[in-house]
């Protein structure tokens, strides 16, 4: 029994490291899922894909520059709509031929926050994120309105949208003018979101910014699915393994002296 219940103390202290570093390890897993702050120091200079819900950043809520819906991150972009003329081949008739450009582009620069819960994004420090100039797919349009182009003769149609376009418009005006269209998406407190970026310390606070080789890409609408094990298992066992392994060989040694 003596030589029994050494051996389950030897394998017991084999054990609890493990089970510690399991266990450790599982933690880890679990504040990168559910989107911890102080878990992201060790990942500086990694690119990550985060899923959580937007939150306010270090300066508060925003209000979008054409609409002036409450956001955390807005943009908008202006786009001139002309017509030119071609003259057909085989007819010599004249076709025209519509087409469109983009003659102004602007996406707000502030950073805003992702957590890890729908209700945590009231009380919990968000991790931030850098959207200058950042890819976005699926974000809520919540402005679209097309403006005529003034006609002799005619008063102008009221516009106060231009006055509020951040930035020079600019770009290539070619053919004649049918109308201008203004498009403004936002991204609102509460909306669920995933992130792919590169994560940075800045002011002691990890960011998620552009890649090396990229542009930071923000998805909006996806589905928020946590990627935290349901439980501890590896280091359950190995912890349950080693006390139980601890608690036998002790009763073995002490019983064969």
């Amino acid at each position: 029994m003596l030589v029994i219940g050494t051996a389950l103390l030897l394998g017991a202290a084999i054990l609890a490291p493990l089970g510690l570093l399991a266990l450790r390890r599982w933690s880890v897993r679990r504040d990168i899922a559910e989107l911890r702050p102080e878990a992201f120091a060790a990942l500086e200079g990694d690119e990550v894909t985060l899923s959580g819900f937007a939150s306010k950043g270090p300066e508060g809520g925003l209000e979008s520059r054409l609409a002036g819906a409450e956001c955390v991150w807005h943009g908008h972009e202006v786009l001139r709509h002309y017509a030119t003329w071609r003259t057909l081949e085989e007819t010599g008739e004249r076709e025209q031929v519509l087409g469109s450009d983009s003659i102004a582009d602007y996406g707000s620069p502030e950073p805003f926050g992702i957590t890890g819960s729908e209700s945590g994004w009231l009380n919990e420090q968000p991790i931030l994120v850098d959207p200058v100039e950042a890819h976005t797919e699926g974000v809520h349009m919540c402005l679209q309105r097309v403006v005529s182009r003034p006609q002799r003769g005619v008063p102008a149609p009221a516009d106060d949208l231009l006055g509020r376009v951040k930035g020079r418009i600019s770009g290539i005006f070619r053919g004649e003018t049918i109308e201008f269209e203004y498009r403004e998406w936002v991204i609102r407190p509460g909306d669920p979101i995933i992130v792919r970026g590169r994560v940075a310390m800045r002011d002691g606070r990890p960011i998620l910014v552009a890649p090396q080789d990229g542009r930071l890409s923000i998805e909006h609408g996806a589905a928020v699915v946590s990627s935290v094990p349901a439980r501890a298992t590896d280091a359950l066992l190995l912890g349950g393994g080693a006390l139980a392994s601890a608690l036998v060989g002790l009763l073995f040694v002490l019983g064969g002296i």
